[in-house]
């Protein structure tokens, strides 16, 4: 595997491993403590911008399809028999839920950002990138 593939393996892996040090147990938590809401947030937006710039150097690395945009590549690494519809669709949502915290695009669902960051986030995170090892 190439090495920057490789490099940015271990930075997604280091910012699952933050987030989950700083996450709150349950959603009063969460809630309670503004600090905690916001790093979280952050981390939540550094990892997916990481799994995005993953997925952009597996599709250059493998020449495959040059994606028009940041979710057609993982419609790209569906197709090419890389990652399911399923983790596809949960990626691209999550990339969506990306562009609404670092753009302010409305409000965020606090009980959707808790979920995906408590439940969603690391389990489809993981499988991606152990998808991308396998290559």
């Amino acid at each position: 595997m190439e090495n920057r593939i490789r490099d940015k393996i271990k930075e997604i892996e280091k910012y699952l491993y933050e987030l989950s040090e700083i996450k709150p147990n349950n959603i009063e938590e969460y809630l309670d403590d503004f600090k905690t809401k916001a790093a979280c947030e952050r981390y939540f937006e550094k990892i997916m911008e990481s799994v995005v710039d993953l997925a952009f150097l597996v599709i250059k690395n493998k020449s495959f399809a040059t994606p028009e945009d940041d979710k057609k590549a993982f419609e790209i690494l569906e197709n090419e028999g890389i990652i399911t519809n399923e983790l596809s669709e949960k990626l691209k949502d999550a990339k969506g839920m990306r562009n609404i915290i670092a753009h302010e695009y409305g409000n965020v669902d606090d009980n959707i950002m808790f979920e995906s960051i408590t439940e969603q986030i690391e389990n489809d995170v993981k499988e991606f990138i152990d998808n991308i090892k396998k290559l």
